[in-house]
């Protein structure tokens, strides 16, 4: 009896303790807004911009550093995202004036790029067999989702006996610190197969692709819709949610204002998301990963019309947050595997960095955006109706026929050593019928159609052969 592999590989591991506290710290950053501009005077799109040009960078940053991880390798490229996310903090927690926070932001927006999805999901999507791929992905970004479950609460915790600077000092560290598991993250190189095609081959072929053009404007929308709330929604909270009673649930557990509430709120996105992105990973195992897409960005926009069109209480935003969250990172899992099935593992990280790409695009637009509105107006409605304008925009992808079969890229790992006993030790029954068994009469059946047979899904080559 074969035994199957485990799904819970040192790949998958490492990569989601990297993943966990890069986004642990990233998913924090909202709740430093309103501090920072207190203390400076700042006026909340100067901090908006700060954070909207991390995102870019991010995006900028993500396709840079999947094409050097698979030029130099996985883990020297980790390790180099992490120095830089660590420097990042540490200028940011000495800027004053906003035009240094802004910089700053640009070496962990980059920083980020390292340290994230595209890299971690593209090694582990790698390390892991076609059977275990898409559920691998989705447990790695639910890891992204621990970190924000805990990110916000611990940067508000922190921030009640320590001043902003000093949290980040204390992120920065952190960030190093998880780099010591670096060594245990061994990926497995690349089969021939995969070598054999050049990435300007596979770059060719994506952006002639109207699959790929459709998904990186998908991503769009959820990196607007994303990182928006992300940088504002903790403020959104504190400033047009109802009174939280003194006697009720919430006060009892210690959340007794909306400041908190707000914090509160990213850290319930963060612990739904982890289910929901794991259901849409096992999801995508069985069910058409773009229909699943087109669901989950439809269902996010009917649920953020439903929470501006209601009274905001306590209430609703906790049940906002628990249905935001279940579709949060939901997207990413199935993205990533939908790019890795039409185009192949090889050049994953690349691929998906220029679509992420796409994502902070739209994240910087989010984020930026909100607090010059809000400068503007002096609420966050209208620009809360934009977001829902650009979550109605992407359909879903068209079918691709190349997309491959499960299971196509270990069954072709297996054919080799297949074709070659089947080469010098069958004998051909169309020649067998004609002439008497011997060496020249063995089946010359071609490898190449062989591949082809088992990439286009049929179980066997040549009935005759």
């Amino acid at each position: 009896m074969t035994q199957r592999p485990s799904i819970f590989t040192p790949v998958l591991l490492v990569g989601c303790l990297i993943i966990l506290v890069s986004f642990a710290i990233r998913a924090s950053f909202g709740v430093f807004q309103i501090p920072i501009a207190s203390e400076f005077g700042w006026l909340r799109s100067e901090f908006s911009l700060a954070i909207a040009i991390q995102n870019l960078a991010w995006g900028f940053g993500q396709p840079f550093f999947g094409a050097l991880a698979e030029k130099i390798g996985d883990r020297k490229t980790i390790l180099l995202g992490a120095v830089v996310y660590a420097i990042g903090l540490v200028l940011s927690s000495a800027a004053v004036t906003p035009e240094a926070h802004q910089l700053y932001e640009i070496l962990v927006g980059f920083g980020i790029a390292g340290t994230g999805f595209g890299v971690i999901i593209a090694v582990v999507g790698r390390a892991s067999t076609d059977e275990n791929r898409s559920m691998s992905m989705a447990i790695a970004t639910a890891a992204g989702s621990g970190g924000q479950v805990f990110g916000a609460p611990l940067a508000e915790w922190l921030l009640g006996f320590m001043s902003w600077q000093s949290v980040f000092l204390v992120f920065a560290a952190a960030i190093l610190l998880v780099m010591l598991a670096l060594p245990l993250m061994r990926a497995p190189t690349a089969t021939k197969t995969e070598l054999d095609e050049s990435l300007t081959t596979i770059l060719g072929r994506a952006l002639r692709d109207p699959s790929f053009a459709l998904i990186f404007i998908g991503f769009f929308s959820c990196g607007y819709q994303l990182g928006f709330i992300t940088a504002h929604f903790p403020a959104f909270v504190t400033e047009l949610c109802g009174p939280i009673a003194p006697g009720g649930m919430l006060a009892a557990l210690g959340i007794g204002t909306t400041s908190a509430l707000g914090a509160i709120s990213i850290s319930v996105i963060g612990m739904a998301n982890i289910g929901g992105t794991l259901l849409a990973g096992w999801l995508g195992k069985s069910y058409t990963k773009k229909y699943l897409l087109a669901g989950i960005y439809t269902a996010r926009t009917l649920a953020g019309a439903l929470f501006i069109l209601l009274p905001i209480t306590p209430a609703s935003v906790l049940i906002f947050s628990a249905v935001m969250g279940a579709l949060w990172l939901a997207t990413v899992p199935l993205t990533a595997g939908l790019v890795g099935q039409i185009f192949g593992m090889r050049y994953l990280g690349t691929l998906y960095g220029i679509v992420f790409f796409s994502h902070q695009l739209g994240s910087f637009m989010g984020v930026w955006l909100g607090g010059r509105m809000y400068d503007l107006t002096g609420n966050y409605t209208a620009v809360w109706w934009i977001g829902l304008g650009v979550g109605a925009l992407p359909p879903p992808p068209p079918a691709d026929p190349r997309a491959a079969q499960p299971g196509a890229a270990d069954r072709l790992k297996r054919l080799g050593g297949a074709q070659t006993a089947a080469r010098s030790s069958r004998p051909c029954p169309a020649r067998q019928s004609a002439q008497p068994p011997g060496p020249s009469n063995r089946c010359t059946c071609q490898p190449r159609a062989a591949a082809a047979a088992i990439l286009s899904g049929r179980s066997s080559v040549n009935s005759s052969c």
